[in-house]
């Protein structure tokens, strides 16, 4: 005789958040009553978050959005943002033709699949390089202003109400190789190096122009779902209780990645512990926590990005970067991100910038990133010396590099022309940008695995039903470091964070 089983207590609704996992599912048989009801719900009112509410509501769902913190904005708002967005194909932005650019959705499309690397997603990017001008063309509707001036120098981004500028590594080997370059960077006119709090602020008041529930200081606590895994809604913490919300037709996670969890950091991408300063607002896992506990698939976990902000001004672009073996490693005309990365990569902690009278330049920007001067000599060896480097390894450096450089050519990395001049005018200085010195800002780039859509994939590549995910929460268009491009995060999020939107909706 088979004894019936018996049915599971519903919750007691005196539980606390504490009695709730991110890595733990809450049944949905378990819940006697819900305290909101939604068509859609979203966790996490940073970028990715409103553009995603700002798709649902307009495809005609009810829409809920729960934020952590006390205000919307998220990583692209935090001091310094720069609000840029990487885009083009279609024969250029209007910005690009302006500035005579002519940028072949073939030649992005390239460019992008190169800087996603060896686990590029071939269909967000095909999605995103044909659809990325109307893309843009959507935040101007929003109310984002461009301007159409360009900037040529090589430097991080535009700073005034610049739009266009140089904002990886198009001009650069390997990747001039295979893409025709152009200039993808585009900046709001606001706000300068907070543009992307203003980035920010407009799609918050798009948000709440069509009547978005949003709710600040709820917390997710926990996905429900039923029997078959399917995702209901969400417990969140709200008032210091946990509040039960159900969503009809699903749950999009636009929580952020997870640099400011240490323990997930030091078990997936521990390589970035090197660098001292996490970017990241609330970064700390969850929603990849989240989708995890459900059955989602995590990819490329051990990505991340890195920078060092060792110029402008682009003089310094001309010098060379060695270890602590006295060797170039890396043509440093590429993206300062991929530079690095590269660095990381070293053994050892010491790295520096050589330059000569004729390329050295006190800049702001790497001397606030504590990128001081190591030595000023009046020979390479005695450079050599003062560093302590083995004998004759930096004066073998520098004379190939010279002998070559000559003759504009850089036969072991390929450095561009018009960067290479030999350094042969002292005094010498030498710029310390070692790891255990200089500030090295980071923020992972894996998460759960999507399709171009948003729906959250398990392992097996099956959609987990009732469950979207979007932004930094994701590994999305920039997975590896080496090949990211300022302003591909916004371009990640914003577009992907619409079509998560649009799909839960719909």
């Amino acid at each position: 005789m088979v004894r019936s089983q018996a049915a599971a207590p519903l919750i007691d609704r005196m539980m606390t958040p504490a009695d709730y996992s991110l890595s733990r599912p809450c049944p949905l048989g378990r819940i006697s009553r819900f305290d909101y009801e939604t068509t859609v719900a979203i966790v996490g009112f940073g970028a990715a978050g409103a553009c995603a509410a700002i798709a649902a509501a307009d495809a005609g769902a009810r829409v809920m959005l729960f934020e952590a913190g006390s205000h919307s904005g998220g990583s692209i708002a935090l001091e310094g943002g720069g609000g840029e967005i990487y885009l083009g194909g279609g024969g250029g932005s209007p910005q690009q033709r302006h500035a005579g650019f002519e940028d072949r959705t073939e030649d992005f499309h390239r460019y992008l699949l190169m800087a996603g690397g060896p686990d590029a997603d071939e269909a967000k990017v095909r999605l995103y390089a044909g659809n990325a001008l109307a893309h843009f063309d959507w935040l101007i509707a929003q109310g984002v202003e461009y301007t159409d001036a360009y900037v040529a120098d090589h430097g991080l981004m535009p700073l005034n109400e610049e739009c266009l500028g140089w904002t990886g590594s198009e001009e650069a080997w390997p990747f001039v190789q295979a893409a025709r370059p152009a200039p993808r960077g585009h900046k709001p006119r606001h706000g300068g190096w907070n543009s992307g709090k203003y980035l920010m602020d407009v799609l918050t008041r798009q948000v709440h122009a069509r009547g978005v529930d949003v709710r600040f200081g709820a917390r997710a606590l926990a996905l429900i779902v039923d029997e078959d895994q399917r995702v209901h809604g969400l417990v969140v913490q709200a008032d210091g209780k946990p509040c039960f919300v159900r969503a009809s037709n699903g749950v999009i996670l636009c929580t952020g990645g997870f640099i400011r969890n240490r323990e997930m950091v030091q078990h997936h991408a521990p390589r970035l512990l090197r660098a001292n300063r996490p970017i990241g607002a609330l970064d700390d896992g969850s929603g990849i926590r989240l989708g995890m506990s459900v059955g989602a698939s995590a990819i490329g976990m051990s990505e991340g990005f890195v920078t060092l902000p060792w110029y402008p001004p682009e003089s310094l672009v001309r010098g060379i970067l060695v270890n602590e073996r006295g060797q170039r490693f890396i043509n440093e005309d590429c993206y300062h991100g991929r530079v690095a990365q590269f660095i990381l990569d070293q053994l050892g902690d010491r790295v520096w910038l050589l330059q000569d009278v004729e390329t050295y330049a006190p800049g702001l920007l790497h001397e606030s990133a504590g990128i001081g001067i190591a030595a000023t000599c009046d020979s390479w060896e005695e450079v050599e010396r003062k560093l302590d480097l083995p004998g004759g390894t930096l004066v073998a450096t520098i004379d190939i590099y010279n002998r070559h450089a000559a003759r504009g050519l850089d036969p072991l990395f390929h450095k561009t022309g018009r960067w290479l001049k030999p350094l042969d005018k002292p005094p010498f200085t030498v710029l310390d940008c070692s790891v255990d010195r200089a500030q090295y800002s980071a923020f992972t780039l894996g998460g759960l695995a999507t399709l171009a859509s948003g729906e959250v994939l398990t392992e097996d590549h099956e959609v987990i039903a009732g469950l979207f995910a979007a932004g930094r929460a994701t590994c999305g268009l920039p997975r590896w470091g080496k090949g990211y491009s300022s302003g591909m995060s916004i371009a990640d999020c914003t577009f992907f964070g619409r079509q998560a939107g649009q799909r839960a909706a719909t």
